[in-house]
């Protein structure tokens, strides 16, 4: 901690007279450092920054007087240009989907990524923190730390604990403010009804009741556990921050590659996972959104934001085209059709551009048209202009579904939950949405010839047996930290902690630890990739689903380059192992306690922080299943590896200490298409090969008891059992032609019925 104040002082010195940069200085900044630094940046955002240090830093830096310290001049006018003109003041709330907002944080993300050393950046960023509106700020720093390569290392706070009011219903945040004025006084009546609790050292447990049912609204509402997984949606914001739609590919490093085919292939992801959760609750597919008929199924997100305003809602029923969007939705039919056509053609031309879209190579064009912005190099000069033609096309369709925000005037708005990446994917719209625009995909994939049984084909090699341990799953309790939701007051301020500490106790999908092993014969050592992969065998009619129409369903359980030697290779494959899975997040308080007291901070990447910011949830690599067991099949195939060029095969050592290279597949390593070969239509008749497998499995779930269901049907079925409220009558006493049953089944919960 000395060290980190030194440096400090040092950067407020600096700031105030604008000396030279010595980069020996920032060359010498440990990482702990550093990560103190952003920590300290990102700790209660919504109010007023606690820490003198940052604070004298932010106070003393004049950005217009810097402006060599830019590596872009232009930038640094533009940025100063927007402050003058106004933007979002602090308070607000921030979206990326209102055109002028998201010039605002792409010009702040811009300044914190061309600062020219360390030093730059935090002066900017701690300018920043006092001057600009705090979403923004969070927003562009995340994306700027992912992006430096300065910042490799360096642990961001969870979006959950940075800004809880996107991942925390409104009346457990409302029940923590309730105890903050009553500094701490406890109802023990309301206590055991809300399922509030005290610990010793003033940390107060607040439940988050998912058996609450006074907010759903269908029986899309059953998936809740999954869809509103924090760690599920802080995957989906991560990726966002790493291939944001709006960033030139000249920002992105050399390791970031193939981005748009990712992009793609992580929406198909999501939408087989969150399938293979609808059949584990008797669920059917997954519709494909029309403009013309009304969405039937709503969402009620009960959130409330910092400001007190409350995100929309959407009923049953809800009729999309109406007067005040027909146009919006004529421009997302029109660059729908244009995009198909361009498929059905094979080009598509823009600003005298030819864009093929014929090979397999051509995804990336593809994945611009919708996710993303057509880059133009006009030859004549060294810069790189974009267009605007056929821009997002995703955010078009969400602007008829969410804020209907394409017109220029609007610039204070209550987003909608689909206007927000870290609460978009609890909607259901989210998913048909998704499926309209997978299905473009698909159609440019259907334009491609199916593997042929010799490119499918491992002569060496066979798969000769695949074991698979039993899989259950369960539900079990897990605690956020929502301290940063609750306002601190004068005297926490001063000694920069809040006095009271509030965690929230949620209900989470989680599974036993299994394996998957591999006998593999092969007739000389040889470098391969295996993939293994997870799929529905029945639809939710208990039908068996043909393999064309099932192989999008397939969720990717892992990928990974393996070196086989001459013989029997016997593979095991743990849950925990599998590629790019993140455990449990440590709590950002215990982070900071650690970054405190360990020697070397990159000792903590092989263990406590393995794909930190990449992972996919541990806990969700299976679906739910059901109490008699769900059949699913296990696939899996060995293929050749064909390496890319230019690639770091140090990528691959997970014991190396400096790990902080964040790579999200393995199989980007291999110039196969991702999802091979589900990816493509399969002629069934050249498809089989002896260097692939599918063996049957089942997935079971155990119920557990759960008090916070016990506690709740204790309140709600309370005056629901009618029988001691019956008189006892006579038996001999006449009571008419009919009998009357007063009895009632305990068991049956009425809020279902």
């Amino acid at each position: 901690m000395k060290a980190t104040a030194l440096l400090i002082l040092g950067l407020a010195a600096m700031a105030t007279a604008r000396p030279e940069v010595d980069d020996r200085t920032i060359v010498s900044t440990d990482i702990k450092q550093r990560q103190t630094l952003i920590l300290k940046l990102l700790n209660h955002v919504m109010e007023p920054c606690m820490y003198k240090d940052i604070v004298d830093i932010g106070k003393n830096f004049k950005i217009e007087e810097n402006v060599d310290l830019y590596t872009k001049s232009d930038v640094v006018k533009r940025f100063l240009n927007l402050l003058k003109i106004g933007v979002l003041p602090r308070g607000e709330v921030f979206t990326i989907h209102i055109d002028r907002q998201l010039d605002e944080v792409v010009t702040m993300f811009h300044m914190l990524h061309y600062a020219k050393d360390f030093t730059t950046f935090i002066k900017t960023a701690c300018w920043m923190r006092l001057h600009m509106n705090e979403g923004m700020f969070v927003y562009a720093l995340t994306v700027a730390c992912r992006h430096r390569e300065d910042c490799r290392g360096i642990i961001l706070p969870p979006p959950y604990e940075i800004y809880p009011y996107y991942f925390v219903r409104a009346d457990v945040i409302q029940k923590a403010y309730m105890l903050k004025m009553k500094k701490g006084l406890l109802d023990h009546k309301l206590c055991d009804f809300y399922g509030i609790k005290k610990t010793d050292k003033d940390v107060f447990i607040i439940d988050e009741n998912v058996f609450d049912k006074r907010v759903y609204l269908n029986h899309e509402d059953k998936l809740r556990y999954f869809t509103e997984d924090i760690d599920l949606n802080t995957y989906y914001f991560y990726f966002h921050a790493d291939y944001p739609f709006w960033m030139r590919d000249t920002i992105f490093d050399k390791f970031k590659v193939r981005r748009c085919e990712l992009t793609l292939y992580i929406y198909q992801q999501i939408l087989a996972r969150y399938y293979l959760e609808r059949l584990s609750n008797g669920l059917g597919e997954i519709k494909t959104l029309s403009w013309n008929k009304p969405i039937k199924k709503g969402y009620w997100p009960w959130l409330k934001l910092h400001n007190g305003i409350q995100l929309p809602n959407r009923f049953n029923n809800y009729v999309v085209v109406r007067d005040d969007n027909i146009n919006a939705v004529r421009l997302a039919e029109t660059y729908e059709m244009i995009i198909k056509e361009a498929i059905v053609k094979g080009y598509i031309e823009i600003n005298g551009m030819r864009l093929e879209l014929t090979k397999t190579d051509d995804i990336e064009t593809l994945g611009k048209l919708i996710y993303g912005k057509i880059e133009k190099r006009d030859m004549s000069t060294t810069t790189t202009t974009e267009t605007e033609a056929y821009r997002y096309l995703l955010i078009i369709m969400k602007a008829v579904l969410g804020l209907h925000t394409l017109d220029s005037d609007k610039y204070f708005v209550v987003p909608h939950v689909l206007d927000n990446y870290q609460t978009a994917l609890p909607d259901p719209v989210f998913y048909v949405l998704q499926k309209r625009l997978v299905n473009l995909v698909a159609l440019f994939k259907k334009r491609l010839p199916c593997y042929t049984k010799e490119g499918l084909l491992f002569p060496v090699l066979k798969i000769d047996n695949v074991v698979v341990d039993k899989l259950v799953t369960y539900f079990d309790d897990y605690l956020m930290d929502m301290t940063n939701a609750v306002i601190l007051n004068e005297e926490e301020i001063k000694k920069t902690k809040s006095d009271m500490t509030f965690l929230v106790r949620k209900r989470r999908l989680n599974h036993q630890p299994f394996k998957v092993t591999l006998d593999v014969i092969s007739d000389k050592a040889v470098d391969c990739v295996i993939r293994i992969f997870l799929g529905p065998k029945e639809d939710h009619l208990n039908r068996l689903i043909d393999i064309n129409h099932n192989r999008l369903n397939f969720v990717e359980l892992d990928s990974f380059l393996h070196k086989l030697k001459s013989g029997k290779n016997t593979i095991v494959r743990t849950s925990t192992d599998m590629h790019n899975l993140v455990r449990d997040r440590i709590m950002t308080r215990d982070l900071w306690k650690k970054v405190d007291t360990i020697t070397d901070i990159r000792d903590l990447f092989i263990k406590d922080l393995r794909n930190y910011m990449t992972g996919f949830p541990t806990r969700l690599l299976l679906p739910r299943g059901k109490v008699g067991g769900m059949k699913m099949m296990i696939y899996c195939i060995v293929t050749p590896l064909r390496l890319v060029e230019n690639i770091d095969m140090n990528l691959l050592d997970t014991n190396r200490k400096d790990l902080t290279m964040d790579f999200r597949s393995t199989t980007l390593l291999d110039k196969m298409p991702l999802g091979f070969p589900l990816d493509r239509h399969i002629d069934v008749t050249k498809f089989f090969t002896p260097n692939m497998k599918i063996v049957d499995v089942t997935i079971f779930h155990k119920k557990m008891v759960c008090d916070m269901k016990t506690r709740w049907n204790k309140y709600v079925l309370k005056h629901y059992d009618m029988v001691d409220w019956t008189e006892k009558y006579d038996m001999d006493m006449p009571l008419g032609d009919t009998d009357i049953n007063t009895s009632v089944h305990r068991d049956v919960n009425l809020v279902d019925l």
